[in-house]
């Protein structure tokens, strides 16, 4: 188990360039399962989730050729079906929970998906029933496995278009579902669909490979069903997480950054969350400028009463965010409620910000409210460990803040999603080092 040795209370300053988006990358690589044409995508990032995904693609027998440091051609032209039974496939699968993405195009293009339970963050129940009563609705039928961690069978043999309501706006639900529907017989009409940029950008690369989805960007996707699909080339957003932890960095350590090539109408409300804290930004072309700000004070809402900041399907707030909120919060003047509504446990890290000193009311696992220092108290530097990678990244810009040595134990997390984001924040100031 790795380590991060984080010496705190530094301002940093420069320029820092958002790596491509996680959330992206784990749809659209699966979706390279769908031809057997050539795909090319650009501004991969290289993080732990989004490797062995690739690599798992490979055992698969996708060929992958690297163009550059970040573009990658897969052809998937001969597939192994048999690897799916294998050993091999249940313990990478189970080990990834992206991988669970692999059914929808499985089901599109050979009728048949297999997937143990997948893994990923502990922050609480992520049920996959969206997944797969969008896949029968489209005549699919599974079994479940129960023994050696579980293992979902599911076979398609005639996919059909059909009318859906999706139980969720569940941004992965929404583009397995797709995935599938956009190689079924007839017309599909999904509504409750997730429209979040991510699916955007799948429903894009997917109609310039052949398919005909309708409704981009709203809550109801209309798919007609097409029989084959071309290859293509694709360029993923910037990671909007990323550029929010990059704001909050900011903030909490009161150093000046400009976030390069940020895609800006692409984050929604994210900036003006941020800027409801106080936080000054400007915008200068695709970049966002964060001055180094001693003070910044959370807006009240118009009656007086406290700032409550939730997550809600876009475009509303990502839940992503709400740890980052949370902890940029700390130091604000002023006080605000994070209600995470959709995980029950993402907020149980705060027990490490408090023992940081921190002053926050866990009020119930999934509610907290945050009375921000103003800094005049500054966090300290203790061991802790990184029970998530939206909390490990929490945990870091508090250690980069605060006072003192701190130590990140299972920064593996932080890895999955996080592309070698100690020697990029080193590049600007700080000082990480990994043990």
């Amino acid at each position: 188990m790795a380590s991060f040795k984080i010496t705190g209370d530094r301002q940093l300053k420069g320029e820092i360039e958002p790596q491509g988006a996680k959330n992206e990358a784990l749809q659209i690589i699966c979706a390279v399962l769908l031809t057997k044409e050539p795909v090319t995508i650009k501004n991969i990032p290289n993080i732990r989730d989004v490797n062995q995904l690739i690599n798992l693609l490979g055992d698969l027998g996708v060929r992958r050729t690297r163009l550059s440091e970040s573009s990658i051609r897969f052809e998937a032209d001969d597939i192994n079906l048999d690897y799916l039974e294998s050993d091999s496939f249940r313990q990478k699968a189970a080990a990834l929970r992206g991988s669970v993405m692999l059914l929808g195009p499985m089901l599109g293009r050979f009728r048949k998906g297999r997937i143990p339970r997948p893994g990923g963050d502990k922050i609480g129940r992520r049920r996959l029933d969206t997944h797969f009563l969008g896949f029968e609705k489209l005549g699919a039928t599974f079994s479940y496995d129960g023994e050696d961690g579980g293992f979902y069978k599911v076979d398609a043999a005639n996919l059909k278009g059909t009318y859906m309501l999706l139980d969720e706006a569940s941004v992965t639900g929404t583009a397995n579902v797709l995935m599938a529907a956009v190689m079924a017989e007839g017309t599909t009409t999904i509504y409750n669909a997730a429209c979040e940029p991510y699916l955007q950008q799948l429903c894009k690369m997917l109609n310039r490979m052949g398919a005909r989805i309708s409704g981009i960007s709203s809550n109801l996707l209309v798919v007609e069903g097409v029989s084959e699909l071309h290859g293509t080339e694709h360029t993923m957003l910037p990671d909007m997480i990323e550029i929010g932890s990059f704001i909050g960095l900011a903030a909490m350590t009161r150093s000046e950054i400009t976030i390069k090539n940020c895609q800006i109408p692409e984050l929604g409300i994210i900036p003006d969350v941020f800027q409801r804290l106080g936080i000054q930004m400007e915008f200068r072309g695709d970049d966002i400028y964060i001055p180094s700000q001693d003070h910044y004070r959370i807006e009240n809402y118009l009656d007086g009463s406290t700032l409550s900041v939730s997550d809600a399907p876009w475009p509303g707030f990502t839940p992503d965010l709400l740890s980052i909120i949370l902890v940029t919060a700390t130091q604000a003047q002023g006080t605000v409620l994070v209600h995470q509504k959709m995980f029950e446990s993402r907020l149980f890290f705060v027990d490490k910000l408090i023992e940081m000193g921190a002053q926050i009311i866990l009020c119930d696992p999934h509610r907290a409210t945050v009375i921000g220092h103003n800094r005049e108290m500054q966090l300290r530097g203790i061991r802790m460990t990184s029970p998530d990678i939206r909390a490990g990244v929490a945990l870091l810009i508090a250690a980069l803040s605060a006072k003192g040595v701190s130590i990140i134990d299972n920064i593996e997390q932080i890895d999955r999603g996080y592309q070698n984001i100690d020697t990029r924040l080193n590049a600007i100031g700080a000082e990480i080092v990994r043990l």
